[in-house]
């Protein structure tokens, strides 16, 4: 598993990185191949983006992998992972290092190359299991998921049908612990255009919509309470200081703790950018959308969680679980009403940063986590 995880780290696969992705994508493909099952790299749906200057543009992803075993189980599972980093190719971080004997710094080692390793050794134990009839499983690595999934959301809601479960192989703490519920997760783009005009000659025939993204900006954010929050990220606009700015883009994030919380942060925006636009006297566009849902630990999530734990128990491992505001592919899995632990990959920690680490000796101890799991949930256990 190490030597997968480090010859996987050794390809840049940032999210855009198309090249990369293609790589990394052919490499799964040979090393799932050992699985029985037709693999399969899928196109990626197509998704709009917001360019700085308001034009909405293509933006290109990678292929996603597919695998399918025994779709005739009467038991069936999804298992899914992403082959995307946030580390761009011209990212000053792409070696590996060892910190320690145990514990290897790298792009993408935890997060989740690691993961990929333990779901692959996983389902190879299982495939040695003499009841493995009863379980069919899917398995989707997608190419965007650090990104949003935008291009591969419609694969997942897809393959999420019809499963008793999923696990997802984000990396855990490097305590172990779980992710339990989920805050959702909105990326937004507001248009806004405005009048240019003279900033000496004639200010007041402009309408500025630098200042009015800006107010909007700052009405968003004033509204964050507890069951929501607000994170304006961006604005592009504005030009030359004798010119008032007739066009501006707001880049904002929302994290709904709930789907109640959801649609009163669709009310937020409304409202607020009507009373933006009538007070600024200017004109505003919305595009982009919640990608990912809330995800509140329901009884399903409970169960199922419970079953990891009672493995980890008979494995010699603590295994428990806490609220994050953070999201995945598990936040769009659990939407689909099927329970999900999204956090199955390895220790590791500092994920995003050029600190990113994985403890290597939870290769093997969450691969035979998975494994057993994978055999309860067909036993019925």
């Amino acid at each position: 598993m190490l030597e997968q995880v480090q010859a996987w780290a050794a390809v840049n696969s940032g999210s855009r990185n198309l090249d990369g992705l293609a790589r990394l994508a052919a490499m799964l493909a040979d090393a799932f191949s050992a699985l029985p099952g037709h693999i399969r790299l899928i196109d990626p749906a197509p998704v709009e983006s917001v360019s700085p200057d308001g034009v909405l543009l293509q933006v290109g992803h990678g292929r996603h992998l597919f695998l399918s075993v025994r779709s005739e189980a009467p038991v069936r599972v999804l298992l899914t992972g992403h082959m995307d980093t946030v580390f761009a190719a011209d990212h000053p971080f792409q070696a590996q290092r060892w910190l320690d004997d145990a514990v290897l710094n790298g792009p993408g080692v935890a997060d989740m190359k690691g993961g990929l390793a333990i779901m692959l050794a996983a389902l190879q134990a299982v495939e040695t299991w003499e009841g493995r009839a009863a379980l069919g499983y899917d398995v989707v690595i997608n190419s965007d998921e650090e990104v949003g999934s935008a291009s591969s959301a419609g694969l997942l809601r897809q393959r999420a049908a019809g499963k008793v479960a999923a696990f997802t192989y984000e990396p855990a703490l490097p305590d172990g612990t779980l992710a339990g519920a989920r805050a959702g997760s909105g990326n937004f783009s507001i248009i806004v255009t405005g009048r240019s005009a003279h900033a000496g000659r004639n200010p007041n025939e402009g309408r500025n919509a630098l200042l009015a993204a800006a107010d909007l900006a700052l009405r968003l954010k004033a509204a964050s309470g507890s069951g929501f929050s607000c994170n304006p990220a961006r604005i592009d606009g504005g030009g030359p200081n004798n010119v008032v700015p007739d066009h501006a883009i707001l880049r904002v994030n929302f994290r709904p703790r709930t789907p109640a919380d959801e649609i009163a942060v669709r009310c937020l925006i409304e409202s607020s950018m009507e009373a933006v636009a009538r007070d600024h006297e200017v004109a505003m566009h919305l595009h982009g959308g919640f990608g990912r849902p809330p995800k509140p630990m329901d009884e399903k999530a409970e169960n199922l969680f419970n079953l990891v734990r009672r493995c980890g128990a008979d494995l010699g491992l603590s295994i428990d679980w806490r609220d994050t505001g953070g999201v995945c592919d598990g936040n769009n899995i659990a939407a689909c009403g099927v329970p999900v632990v999204d956090t199955m990959g390895a220790r590791g920690g500092a994920i995003h940063s050029p600190d990113e680490y994985l403890m290597t000796d939870s290769l093997p101890e969450r691969a035979r986590l998975s494994a057993l799991a994978l055999m309860r949930i067909a036993q019925g256990k």
